[in-house]
C-alpha cells in the first residue's frame, strides 16, 4: 500500500480521536465472542456517552472514535448525558479486552469502512498508545461512583444491546473472510507529537 494511502487512512482514523463509554450487562457467552484483533460491524446506530464514571453493569465498551456526532447540538437534554452517536454500519477493531473480577472492558477502535483490510492485517504504535490509556482508565474508573444521569431506563434501553452481534451472539460480520496477508507493523514517530511516515510529518493528533 502506498504511503499516501496509509497517511489518509491513519489520518481519518486517529486525527481528533476521542473516547466514549457504553455500559451494560452481558452473559459470559456474549462476552466470549470478542477477540483481540477482530473486526466487527455494527448494523444499527451506536449510542455512547462522553461521561465516564464507575461501571453500571458487568461490561463496558470503551470506544475510540474520531467521527461521533455530538447530539447536544440538536437536543439540550443530550448534553446532560454526554450523548454521542455513530451512524449505522460502523466498523470497529477490537484492540483490547480487560477483566477485573467480574467486570470486563472491551476497547473498540472505530475504523473507516475502506480500511478494514489494513487494520485486520496490521498493528501500530498508535494502537499501543491508546491501548495503554484504555487499560489505565479501566483500572482508575472501575470502582468510581456511578453517574446518575446514565442510570435512567431510557439510557439503559439504548445501550443494552451488544455491538457487532445479535442478542443471541450471532456476529453480523465474518472477519475470517478478509484476505489475510503477512502481519504488518506500522510505526510512526510521535516523539515530537507529530506523526511521521518516512520522516515526513503529515498530521498532528494532539
Amino acid at each position: 500500500m502506498k504511503n499516501s494511502r496509509l497517511k489518509t487512512m491513519y489520518h481519518e482514523t486517529f486525527s481528533g480521536l476521542k473516547l466514549f463509554y457504553r455500559d451494560t450487562n452481558f452473559s459470559d457467552n456474549l462476552i466470549s465472542n470478542y477477540k483481540i484483533g477482530q473486526i466487527i460491524q455494527e448494523k444499527g446506530f451506536t449510542d455512547m456517552s462522553s461521561m465516564s464514571g464507575g461501571l453500571s453493569g458487568n461490561f463496558r465498551y470503551l470506544i475510540a472514535s474520531a467521527h461521533a456526532k455530538d447530539l447536544s447540538k440538536f437536543n439540550p437534554d443530550s448534553a446532560k448525558i454526554g450523548h454521542f452517536l455513530l451512524d449505522s454500519i460502523a466498523y470497529f477493531k477490537v484492540l483490547d479486552i480487560q477483566k477485573i473480577e467480574n467486570k470486563t472492558q472491551v476497547f473498540l477502535l472505530n475504523i473507516p469502512d475502506n480500511s478494514i483490510s489494513l487494520f485486520k492485517n496490521s498493528t501500530s504504535n498508535l494502537e499501543d498508545e491508546i491501548i495503554e490509556k484504555a487499560q489505565k482508565r479501566f483500572r482508575e474508573k472501575i470502582d468510581l461512583p456511578l453517574i446518575p444521569e446514565l442510570q435512567t431506563e431510557n439510557w439503559k434501553e439504548r445501550t443494552k444491546s451488544p455491538l457487532g452481534m445479535s442478542d443471541n451472539g450471532e456476529l453480523f460480520f465474518d472477519d475470517s473472510k478478509i484476505k489475510t496477508e503477512s502481519p504488518k507493523r506500522i510505526d510512526v514517530d510521535i516523539t515530537k507529537k507529530v506523526i511521521e511516515i518516512n520522516k515526513k510529518p503529515w498530521w498532528k493528533i494532539w
